[in-house]
């Protein structure tokens, strides 16, 4: 198992970046994390998951070992395969992931390109153990963000996406109640 390569950038494939370790060039199927600090130029540590076929063996790279953590949680998801899971770990970080996980918020991966309403249902009901009982933060924010819910689908229902009103909400104080939250970051707007 190649768990990760320390390198510098030698370009970039439609599949993904070419990261040159000592002479080797490897080429890793990236999330945006990686590549945006692959922009920065110099050395980049990349964490990896090695994922072997019948016919490939092709490299996935994480920005932390919290993404690629997930990344092999979601692997255990039935109909959910490599690809899939580097969509769905790259469409946002991984802890408001595993905080939607939490919340049984499907919606969330609903948003990602390529995740339909029972993909993204089965990804909240296959994981919903593994994350919650392996992760203690994520059972506190569990008992804490039903208001966050209420901004957010507030949001959504004003013709936000998923993705942008989370993003929105981002910046608002989560103490605040759901409709003063959307209020300001309607005002961020």
């Amino acid at each position: 198992m190649i768990a990760r390569l320390r390198g510098t950038p030698a370009g970039r494939s439609a599949e993904g970046l070419i990261l040159d370790v000592h002479g080797v060039g490897y080429l890793v199927a990236a999330t945006p994390g990686v590549l945006k600090r692959a922009d920065g130029g110099g050395e980049l540590t990349v964490e990896t998951f090695l994922h072997v076929r019948e016919d490939a063996l092709q490299l996935y790279g994480f920005a932390d070992a919290e993404e690629r953590r997930l990344f092999t949680q979601l692997l255990t998801v039935s109909g959910i395969g490599p690809k899939v899971a580097l969509a769905v770990v790259s469409g946002s970080p991984a802890s408001e992931l595993r905080r939607a996980i939490a919340l049984d918020d499907s919606a969330r991966f609903q948003a990602i390109p390529g995740i339909g309403k029972k993909t993204a249902e089965r990804i909240v009901l296959e994981l919903k153990d593994k994350i919650v009982f392996g992760d203690e933060a994520v059972v506190a924010v569990a008992d804490e963000t039903p208001t966050h819910l209420v901004a957010r689908d507030a949001l959504v229902e004003l013709g936000f996406s998923v993705v942008e009103a989370e993003q929105r909400l981002a910046d608002v104080d989560p103490e605040l109640p759901p409709a003063e939250r959307v209020r300001l970051a309607l005002r961020a707007a």
